[in-house]
């Protein structure tokens, strides 16, 4: 990894990044544009500022402990976008999904905000999520753990505005600060019995559980198929995903998602 210190800031070497693509592809909610190439928002309770030009990084007001131990494992910068967009790219469809959004990467999230976080997704638009979770951290003044959210109520919740999905948050808060749904130990299950145990949580559908474990668990085999997803795999792939994505099937699904809804037009024809 090619970074270096200037002053307080971390100013970083990386290809196949943008944030853009990454920040706004509906993974995570705390982020915000600042300007056409700087953002702003929150992992848990850690604020960074960070500016793109090019290739170049720049982490403002960050030490290198925390560029290391935080933003290294959050942005995924140890892993090799550019070798496994090679290798998707040896399917035509993805080929042209990685070459239109190749620097989308695979946030590394807290399981608990992402749960909670994909939970207020549910039948929303990133606006209104982006709404409820910010009333939710000024209320707490953080993003709550689910011990603190376990003894709310639905009443107790309706600053958030957050409908039916109140129910849902407060039953997540409590399974999970009880650890009858146990998420430190999902890490360590294989896919499907990870998926089950999160599906024990009421309004956790298969979308919502994939989403948890592909954006806060990092299980990449994890894809979560929305309306988008839906599309591409009935027109392009009826037999299911290709093989060249096997076991990062998410991170493909990230490129393809993108790709589909900004080429609508794609499925006209088809």
């Amino acid at each position: 990894m090619n970074y270096k210190i200037n002053e307080n800031d971390i100013i970083l070497i990386q290809d196949d990044f943008n944030l853009g693509e990454t920040l706004d592809c509906g993974q995570a909610f705390r982020w915000s544009a600042v300007d056409n190439n700087t953002y702003e928002g929150y992992y848990l309770d850690h604020y960074l500022m960070i500016v793109q030009n090019d290739n170049t990084f720049t982490f403002k007001n960050t030490s290198e402990a925390d560029f290391l131990n935080i933003w290294t494992d959050y942005f995924d910068l140890n892993t090799d976008y550019a070798g496994l967009k090679k290798v998707f790219s040896t399917d035509q469809t993805l080929k042209s999904a990685c070459d239109y959004a190749g620097g989308i990467r695979l946030l590394r999230q807290d399981a608990w905000e992402t749960l909670c976080s994909f939970i207020i997704s549910q039948n929303n638009n990133i606006p209104r999520i982006k709404g409820i979770i910010s009333r939710l951290c000024e209320h707490y003044g953080h993003f709550p753990s689910a011990q603190e959210l376990s003894g709310e109520t639905e009443e107790s919740l309706n600053y958030l505005r957050s409908g039916f999905r109140a129910k849902y948050i407060i039953d997540a808060a409590k399974k999970t600060a009880d650890k009858s749904v146990d998420l430190s130990t999902i890490y360590d299950m294989d896919y499907e019995d990870g998926k089950k145990k999160l599906m024990e949580i009421k309004g956790v559908g298969p979308k919502v559980a994939d989403c948890v474990l592909l954006f806060g668990i990092h299980k990449t085999q994890a894809c979560p198929v929305d309306v988008w997803i839906k599309r591409v795999l009935a027109y392009f792939y009826p037999e299911g995903m290709p093989e060249c994505v096997k076991g990062y099937d998410g991170i493909a699904q990230q490129y393809l998602f993108h790709y589909a809804r900004k080429h609508s037009d794609l499925f006209e024809n088809k």
